[in-house]
């Protein structure tokens, strides 16, 4: 995978993701390619999106270059991306180094494929690009104006990809759920927006840091706090609503794979939300605010993880809170 692409994408698949790549693998045939290239697609214009050593406008040129390329099928300007941005991640080093082959990869995709793939991908860069462009000033902190906006934010990097998900196991699935498609996009929807909604969640000290704030501005300054001198305790109320509003989104979740039927795609969304359900858990148990360190799951609740999703392929066990418990 793929036959007609220059390099094996499983091992940079690998490299830059320690649990997508083991939902990739669990996935059918059928759809295991235009979902593959997509994360890929997503992962590098991320990288060049979260590259702090580069000025956000050198950023936002070379995420407008990536666009185009995407778009239009042109490798001309590529290079100047993986020459202009640098990472610590040797995974990531490489994945820029190989742009040209997966958008000729893209380019090779049949018609449903590649436009799923493009649209996915313009809305990802879209919501980076916003970001880039809303935090740029550097020096204070900045807070999103409203939770419309964070609404949005989480819906143009991730909720979008639910839709995608859903959009592409449709079309090459048979009866791939009883659930009308366009309830089952708003369920893939609102799964993406909580899975990265628990990422903002968790990362609010490093956001801090580099002066972003997700909490929205009216909520915290109702709430008497200041995004530039944020502590655990001033921003608890507004912190406690949106993880209540993350543990909506991730139930979402829940029924999103308790709809659709093939085992194998059951399996694979089971991984990120119990890894979700969890990460939530222990931002609970620990607020990232108090915390000394980044909260994270161990290798070994990965690992129960794996196992339990071989049982969700074929039961909503799992899915229960009586089994979320027994595997805590």
């Amino acid at each position: 995978m793929p036959r007609h692409a220059s390099f094996n994408c499983a091992p940079l698949l690998a490299s830059v993701s320690r649990t997508f790549y083991l939902s990739i693998r669990l996935l059918p045939r059928q759809v295991r390619e235009p979902i593959a290239l997509a994360y890929l697609l997503a992962r590098a214009s991320d990288t060049i999106a979260d590259r702090a050593e580069a000025p956000a406008e050198v950023r936002l040129r070379h995420l407008a270059r990536f666009g185009e390329a995407i778009a239009h099928g042109d490798t001309s300007q590529l290079a100047a991306i993986a020459t202009g941005i640098s990472s610590p991640h040797a995974g990531e080093r490489e994945l820029l180094q190989k742009l040209e082959p997966c958008i000729d990869w893209l380019n090779a995709l049949p018609a449903f494929d590649g436009s799923a793939i493009r649209s996915v991908a313009q809305q990802i860069i879209r919501g980076q690009s916003q970001d880039l462009e809303r935090f740029a000033g550097g020096g204070e902190v900045i807070a999103l104006p409203d939770a419309a906006a964070l609404e949005e934010y989480t819906y143009l990097v991730a909720g979008c990809v639910g839709e995608f998900w859903s959009d592409v196991c449709a079309h090459y699935l048979p009866r791939y759920s009883d659930v009308p498609l366009p309830a089952l996009r708003v369920l893939g929807r609102e799964f993406g927006q909580g899975l990265q909604l628990v990422n903002i969640l968790r990362d609010l000290p490093a956001d801090l840091s580099m002066g972003r704030c997700y909490l929205p501005a009216d909520e915290l300054r109702a709430a008497g706090a200041d995004p530039a001198a944020l502590t655990a305790d001033s921003a608890r109320p507004v912190f406690s609503c949106w993880h209540r509003r993350a543990e909506v989104l991730l139930d979402s979740g829940r029924r999103y794979i308790a709809a659709v039927r093939p085992a194998r795609i059951r399996a694979g969304c089971f991984l990120p939300w119990h890894l979700g359900v969890k990460t939530l858990r222990l931002i609970k148990e620990h607020p990232p605010l108090e915390a000394p360190v980044r909260v994270k799951v161990s290798r070994g609740v990965v690992r129960r993880a794996v196992l339990l999703s071989f049982v969700a392929a074929f039961s909503d066990r799992p899915l229960s809170g009586k089994e979320r418990n027994l595997s805590a």
